[in-house]
């Protein structure tokens, strides 16, 4: 039986994990996107894109300033991105809406030009797909839920080796989480399950 200490009833009488039972928009993620199946290259790199701006920083963060990132950074077309010169990378640098880090921006920049090149291999996302592991995860509490994988670590030196920055083994199981290649749902949440990716 699983553990409800780390669940949350609210009062549509759902059960979520703590992170995302009190604040509406990390419980609107978390309720219609968190752990959904993303296969496109756009939303891909996005999300990549956003957890490697997210690292040292809370996730709630990121979320807050989403629109901006996608209004900063070209709606993360990696056509437009792998384009940006100096003056695009000053005008972000400049921009308080979103995450002034000049080596995140710089690897925003370079990741968009490297997810051009993969391409040839077939393109981000079926590369980012093809380390979905033979099981997921099966966490009753908080404490259950792994921070990285063999899968994650091997994700990171591929794409590492394809001219990627900003995508460490921990970073890399995050993107999985959030764009449904593993399911780290706590056992009991009203969202485990609910990807069709794993039953």
């Amino acid at each position: 039986m699983p553990s409800m200490t780390d669940l949350v009833i609210g009062e549509d009488g759902l059960a979520r994990p703590r992170w995302a039972a009190t604040d509406a928009l990390l419980r609107e993620y978390y309720d219609t996107e968190w752990g959904m199946p993303v296969r496109d290259e756009r939303g891909v790199f996005e999300r990549l894109s956003l957890e490697a701006f997210q690292s040292g920083l809370s996730w709630a963060t990121i979320l807050r300033k989403r629109e901006a990132f996608r209004a900063a950074f070209a709606n993360f077309d990696p056509e437009v991105v792998a384009q940006f010169g100096q003056a695009d990378t000053d005008r972000l640098l400049n921009d308080a809406g979103i995450v002034r880090n000049r080596a995140k921006v710089a690897a925003t920049i370079r990741n968009a030009a490297a997810t051009l090149d993969l391409r040839a291999e077939g393109g981000l996302a079926d590369f980012v797909w093809s380390f979905q592991p033979p099981r997921t995860p099966t966490p009753e509490a908080a404490a259950d839920v792994p921070t990285r994988s063999t899968e994650s670590e091997a994700l990171a030196t591929g794409l590492r080796r394809r001219g990627f920055a900003f995508v460490g083994p921990t970073t890399m199981f995050a993107l999985m989480e959030a764009i449904g290649i593993i399911d780290t749902h706590l056992l009991g949440s009203h969202r485990r399950g609910t990807s069709g990716v794993w039953q």
